[in-house]
């Protein structure tokens, strides 16, 4: 199995109240609707810095910003799509459709 398919694998849904002890270490990266959850964990773990760096110029990779994270504080039922790469844990807003 390669790198692609084992985070395919590896992501998960995840509530907000699981993931409130990584965002307090700072680990918490949000991922935008624009690109995909696995491609941003295939870049970290492949350590393509060139690649990650684009993504936070263009601010579609960044830590959660205040508002964010007072909102998410605020509503427990808010879930994500998650996917860790190590010391990460990556996320991306839950579309109830998807």
């Amino acid at each position: 199995m390669d790198l692609r398919e084992q985070l395919t694998a590896a992501q998960d849904e995840a509530a907000w109240e699981w993931l409130e002890p990584h965002a307090k270490r700072d680990a918490i990266i949000w991922v935008s609707e624009e690109i995909e959850l696995v491609d941003v964990g295939v870049a970290i773990a492949s350590d393509n810095t060139t690649q990650v760096q684009r993504w936070i110029d263009e601010e579609v990779i960044r830590k959660p910003n205040a508002t964010q994270l007072g909102q998410w504080n605020e509503d427990s039922s808010v879930r994500f799509h998650s996917l860790i790469v190590a010391p990460f844990v990556l996320i991306k807003d839950f579309d109830k459709s998807s």
